[in-house]
């Protein structure tokens, strides 16, 4: 757990990058911000994301980038930006979509550039891909991404179905993401 408020602020469509959020958060001994359907924040939220140390941002890669309840939401932060309320906090990102590659790293590049916006520090993984020929898809971060967690769902697979690997490698993020928020405040 982190002594380090930190915030994790997601949309998910179908659940998938939502139980992606909770092993985030879970690692991070984060709290969960939703953004609804209409790309809202539920109340009180924007005072939580300006009380983090840390804020993760997750979406799910539509098209390419983030879905359009997330960029409701980051055009809304513009209000936040001009007063550089987010400056100097810590920022990481994750996503998920169905396809093994499906353009994640675009969405991970818009985060980050958000971030960066807000004048803000970026966490990647530090993590190793699995990507030797005795990798298994359960294996962490087999996906292979530096920038911020990625999960891969078949468009088919329910929630649950969700390869543990991918968990476990969103769970370690946000542990990481802790431990950074740690040594930034020390």
């Amino acid at each position: 757990m982190s002594d380090n408020k930190i915030a994790v602020v997601f949309h998910s469509g179908y659940g998938h990058t939502k139980r992606m959020a909770e092993s985030v958060a879970q690692g991070a001994g984060a709290e969960l911000i939703a953004i609804d359907a209409e790309g809202n924040l539920p109340e009180g939220a924007w005072e939580k994301l300006a009380a983090a140390d840390a804020i993760v941002f997750g979406s799910p890669t539509y098209m390419g980038t983030v879905s359009w309840q997330f960029k409701k939401f980051a055009d809304a932060s513009s209000k936040v930006w001009f007063g550089q309320g987010w400056k100097d906090k810590l920022f990481a990102g994750f996503t998920n979509s169905a396809t093994m590659n499906g353009d994640k790293l675009s969405t991970l590049h818009y985060l980050f550039t958000l971030a960066m916006q807000h004048g803000g520090l970026w966490v990647g993984t530090g993590m190793m891909p699995a990507n030797t020929k005795a990798a298994k898809r359960d294996d962490l971060n087999y996906v292979g991404s530096f920038a911020g967690a990625m999960a891969q769902s078949p468009s088919d697979a329910s929630v649950e179905e969700m390869p543990p690997g991918d968990l476990e490698t969103a769970r370690q993020f946000g542990a990481r993401v802790a431990a950074a928020a740690r040594r930034v405040a020390a």
